[in-house]
């Protein structure tokens, strides 16, 4: 595989790339990013390998990030139609304005107005809701968003960070009343989060919203820079910036090792390893990956040449396995009470607590 094997980012017609690249790490103002230069070094280099799909928010580096890629493709305008341009929108960057972030129809479409010119484009191929607002009825954000592609501004519509019933909710509404619907569906998906498999992906699948993790390396935990050997002695990493850090115990260490294993197998990183497992799990369109260095890009990039076994995939499916929920756990039970004790799609259910009737007993 490589970055020009294209794919349909959910029902839709719009042709990705399987690595999408993550723009939270262009420009300097959070102090953790890269220069303007290498920015555009490390956009360069994803184009000419193939890539066409690049995603940025309102709120990433206080709106250099959009700001950079807009530089890039005002000088260089034949780019434009060739990439895939995704930003989000719902942040506020102006601190004590009431309507300058959440989902309303003030902020939206104001946001949106803001977006375009830092991107230097007259449309945006993919507006993406960035959080939930729990404050804004559903009727007027869908409305909104509905708007704007009706105006030709934006081209298709993706929600981020949303509980999946709200997520069904704007979805069935935007069916109903003839309005655009998300294609894409943006959540954390790793190895150290898959909590998202539960609810969130399987209603991804069948409302026909395509994938994208984020922090598909958890920050960096992932990458092969934290060992058993280094605790509390790697510095200047994301991963302690966020905090997340503290993750760092018995599980996610047994994981970290198993990585290490399998990249030696093939002769690779252990982040391309991570990498190459949420590529290929149920659901997953596009995986995003973000790279402060060009280095990093190629090294994830890699993740698309490796072909893990079942079986590998089998021993992190093991050691990454979350905590059972409620609907998780009270799955054997319901099998056991719907299937009648035979075997359905290939799941045997336990025996049932009772006898059960046979033909002559049914009525």
């Amino acid at each position: 595989m490589s970055l020009n094997s294209y794919v349909t980012l959910g029902k839709s017609g719009l042709r990705v790339s399987p690595l999408c690249l993550g723009t939270f790490t262009f420009g300097e103002d959070w102090g953790v990013g890269t220069t303007t230069q290498e920015a555009e070094t490390i956009l360069a280099r994803y184009q000419e390998l193939g890539g066409n799909f690049v995603d940025t928010a309102n709120i990433y580096t206080n709106g250099h990030s959009e700001k950079i890629i807009g530089d890039v493709l005002g000088r260089e305008s034949s780019r434009r139609d060739r990439l895939v341009i995704g930003t989000k929108g719902g942040n506020n960057l102006y601190p004590g304005d009431p309507n300058g972030g959440g989902n309303g129809a003030k902020s939206i479409i104001e946001q949106c107005e803001q977006s375009l010119r830092r991107l230097k484009t007259d449309y945006i191929d993919l507006y993406w809701l960035h959080h939930w607002d729990w404050n804004t009825p559903v009727e007027e954000t869908m409305k909104a968003l509905n708007k704007l592609v009706d105006s030709g501004k934006v081209r298709y519509l993706g929600v981020s960070d949303t509980p999946a019933w709200q997520v069904a909710h704007a979805q069935t509404m935007a069916q109903l009343r003839d309005w655009t619907p998300f294609i894409g569906l943006q959540v954390e998906h790793s190895l150290l989060e898959r909590t998202v498999e539960v609810e969130l992906i399987p209603m991804a699948q069948a409302l026909g919203l395509g994938v994208m993790p984020w922090s598909p390396l958890k920050g960096g935990l992932l990458s092969g820079k934290f060992t058993r050997a280094n605790v509390g002695q790697v510095g200047g990493s994301r991963a302690e910036t966020n905090g997340s850090v503290s993750l760092l115990g018995e599980k996610a260490y047994a994981i970290i090792d198993r990585l290490a294993e399998l990249a030696e197998v093939h002769k690779t990183t252990p982040a391309a390893v991570a990498l190459a497992w949420v590529v290929g799990r149920p659901g997953v369109t596009s995986t995003l990956i973000g790279a402060r260095r060009l280095d990093q890009l190629e090294a994830n990039i890699a993740a698309l040449d490796i072909r893990l076994s079942a079986e590998e995939v089998a021993s992190l499916d093991t050691l990454s396995a979350p905590a059972p929920t409620f609907i998780s756990s009270h799955q054997p039970t319901t099998n056991r009470f719907q299937h009648g004790g035979i075997s359905l799609n290939g799941i045997t259910p336990l025996e049932l607590p009772m006898t059960l009737k046979s033909d002559k007993d049914r009525y």
